[in-house]
This record gives C-alpha cells, sequence and structure tokens, in this order.
C-alpha cells in the first residue's frame, strides 16, 4: 500500500513540474537559462564542484519560483480582486526568487568569469 501511495506522490510531482514547465513564462525561461548554462557547463569543462554548484543554483531558482508561482495562484484564488496585504505577499515571494536569482548570478560570475578572461 505504502508503494501505490509513493508512485502517485512522484506522479503528483511530475504533473506539476510539467504543469509549471507548461503554464508558466518566468520558468520556461528559467529553463532556457538552465539549458544555455549546461551547454557553458560542457564548453568550459566545469570540474565536480563547479557542476554541483551550477545544478543546485539551477535547481534551487526554479524550485523558488515554482513554490512563488503556487503562493500567487492560492493568494488569486482566495481573494481574486486586488488587495493590499495579498500583494504584499506576492511581493515576498517574488521577493525570495529575486534573493535566489541573484546568488545564482553572483555563482555563475565566479565560475564563469575566470574561465572566460
Amino acid at each position: 500500500m505504502k508503494r501505490n501511495n509513493t508512485i502517485k506522490s512522484i506522479g503528483y510531482a511530475l504533473k506539476g513540474a510539467y504543469l509549471l514547465l507548461k503554464t508558466e513564462t518566468s520558468i520556461q525561461i528559467q529553463a532556457i537559462i538552465a539549458i544555455v548554462m549546461t551547454i557553458a557547463g560542457f564548453y568550459f569543462q566545469l570540474s565536480s564542484t563547479e557542476w554541483i554548484l551550477q545544478i543546485l543554483t539551477i535547481a534551487l531558482v526554479m524550485s523558488i519560483e515554482g513554490l512563488n508561482t503556487a503562493v500567487e495562484k492560492m493568494a488569486d484564488f482566495i481573494h481574486p480582486e486586488h488587495h493590499h496585504r495579498i500583494g504584499f505577499i506576492k511581493d515576498i515571494a517574488a521577493g525570495a526568487v529575486f534573493i535566489a536569482a541573484v546568488a545564482a548570478i553572483i555563482i555563475g560570475a565566479i565560475i564563469y568569469i575566470p574561465k572566460i578572461f
């Protein structure tokens, strides 16, 4: 019985990832950036440590973007018309994505600037 629940949970997670990629422009853009950075990683022959940092960074940004999207969808469902408190919640969630994106840019710069110059 427990194995069946695990399989269902994985199915729901895959469905969520698919819906996120299919419907959200921000995740689509981030997926393209992730592909470009992966190609760059092969081109510049990243070390194992650099690959780990790059993969974790990509996963962090995309995961937080997914959570941000979930917060926005839930807020819109609960309170469809504009409300300053809902806007505050959405801004905080977007701020979390911004922090992760800035960290990703810094990590990318640390990895790639020495390889480019």
